[in-house]
């Protein structure tokens, strides 16, 4: 099948994906936030924050299989995670605020991860890292289908594992918050653009060496 024809139905599937997401995490609205999602988070039990985390653990696992089918190359497996996850995490905002008017604002915070900690930021902290995720990992998919062997060395990969680190980390810097039911009022911009731009810079590189070879 043509790679083109490909992504679009990788696409439906991470659109799919997305309002399957959307509709366990209406649910969970429904029992514990009737009035509507706020900080700070309520109590839950246990056993409950367990299966929470289990199923965001499968979630990464249907990805992950999703994107090694899709793939031929590691390269290409990489690139089609990069592309599914994108997808999946913007249209995840979509259904919730077609069926929620959440969140009312692109700044308002969500909880958006349990593992390995809790992960907390302004909604448009995680879509302006999907689109980049959805954009780098067409360019790669185009490269890998294209007869181009893309250029990366070790150097590249550390900088850019670096620079996701950083995004990492100006995630959690509000779990404190979170954990002792305070609103997190404030999240460090400038560390999370510090961490896009460590990120991006080695990847424009590379993919200008890719094209210069």
């Amino acid at each position: 099948m043509n790679y083109k024809k490909f992504l679009f139905w990788i696409f439906l599937f991470s659109t799919a994906f997305g309002f399957i997401e959307a509709t366990v995490v209406i649910y969970l609205r429904q029992i514990y936030y009737p009035e509507g999602f706020s900080f700070p988070i309520k109590i839950i039990s246990d056993k409950t924050i367990f299966i929470e985390y289990l199923r965001e653990f499968a979630t990464l696992i249907l990805i992950f299989s999703a994107s090694c089918v899709a793939g031929k190359t590691k390269m290409e497996k990489f690139a089609y995670f990069m592309y599914i996850f994108g997808i999946w995490d913007i249209f995840f905002y979509i259904f919730l605020n077609f069926f929620l008017n959440w969140p009312s604002s692109i700044l308002e915070y969500d909880l958006l991860f349990l593992i390995p900690v809790a992960w907390v930021g302004p909604v448009l902290a995680p879509v302006i890292i999907s689109v980049l995720l959805i954009s780098a990992g067409i360019i790669i998919i185009y490269f890998e289908n294209n007869n181009y062997k893309i250029y990366q060395t070790k150097l590249l990969w550390l900088l850019e594992i670096s620079g996701g680190f950083i995004v990492f980390i100006s995630f959690i810097l509000s779990a404190g918050d979170v954990i002792n039911r305070l609103y997190p009022a404030h999240f460090y911009w400038w560390l999370f653009c510090s961490g896009v731009i460590i990120a991006i810079l080695p990847f424009i590189y590379s993919i200008y060496k890719t094209i210069k070879k």
